[in-house]
């Protein structure tokens, strides 16, 4: 089956075109300088050029500080051009698979969302994505995925123009100074490969369209996750735990925004915990302790 992967060079569009050979799928990807995600006369193009059985969005405007003083940016690629996208699915009848995030949610339950907990994001970034997943469900529910993640690391580089929070710990480290990072966000950082290899074996099992969390098992504070780099770099930095209230960068997040993977494991598909992520990712960049 042929794969059509929009966004191939961010953290997770890389890793998906690793995978994608690896699970038996041929896969054809683009970015942003061959197809405009916003312009739906592009992507219908390109659905004509190569013909997919599948397709999968992994663009996204991640930005949630600026996307409050931009919101037409954050909607026009998680909002409008989903809803374009899944329309040119359903025209074409093709598999359709996107993903979306945690902060869909408020953080107020105390405990992981499940799929089926009701969304309240609190940010322009989050209202956006959650208008995504809104467009796909009511323009193409019968063939379409969701994937919610959370707190996605990966690649050398991270995603474009913002790397990744582990990249920015790593080199934070190496400078003088204490690190302050937020205790009070409780959150399951996911490795892009381990949800690259979740999203196929999903595809694999036949799994129902609908919305899947697919998150690292287990769950940390950013503090707990900073405290768990700094042990594998091997570098002598103090971390301070701060409680922001769940303010940061000028914008209020969710304070327990954890998902719970339930409706994926129950047909066997489960990531690794988020401290195998992270070990396995230390491992694939090549990390030398100094």
């Amino acid at each position: 089956m042929k794969i059509l992967l929009i966004g191939k060079n961010g953290q997770l569009g890389g890793e998906i075109i690793s995978e994608a050979r690896c699970f038996g799928f041929e896969i054809v990807g683009t970015d942003r300088k061959e197809v405009d995600v916003t312009d739906k006369f592009q992507i219908r193009n390109i659905i004509n050029t190569t013909k997919p059985d599948i397709l999968i969005n992994a663009t996204a405007y991640n930005l949630v500080g600026i996307a409050e003083s931009r919101p037409g940016e954050a909607i026009a690629v998680n909002s409008i051009a989903v809803g374009n996208i899944a329309r040119a699915c359903k025209d074409n009848n093709i598999k359709f698979i996107t993903y979306s995030t945690d902060y869909v949610f408020d953080g107020k339950m105390g405990s992981p969302y499940g799929e089926s907990d009701i969304p309240n994001p609190l940010q322009v970034y989050g209202s956006s994505k959650l208008a995504g997943e809104n467009a796909v469900t009511s323009y193409y529910p019968d063939n379409s995925f969701i994937i919610r993640t959370c707190g996605i690391f990966g690649g050398l580089k991270g995603s474009p123009g913002k790397g990744n929070f582990v990249l920015s710990i790593i080199k934070e480290a190496s400078q003088p100074g204490v690190l302050e990072v937020s205790s009070e966000q409780i959150v399951n950082p996911t490795y892009a490969v381990d949800l690259s290899k979740a999203t196929f074996k999903l595809l694999k099992e036949k799994a129902k369209p609908g919305t899947y969390h697919l998150a690292s098992e287990g769950y940390c504070s950013w503090y707990e996750f900073t405290k768990e780099i700094i042990k594998l770099t091997g570098i002598d930095k103090e971390v301070r735990p701060l409680d922001r209230g769940g303010f940061s960068g000028g914008v209020y997040r969710p304070k327990f925004s954890a998902l719970k993977n339930t409706k994926a494991k129950a047909l066997g598909v489960e990531l690794p915990s988020w401290q195998e992520g992270l070990r396995s990712y230390f491992n694939y960049l090549n990390y030398t302790k100094p």
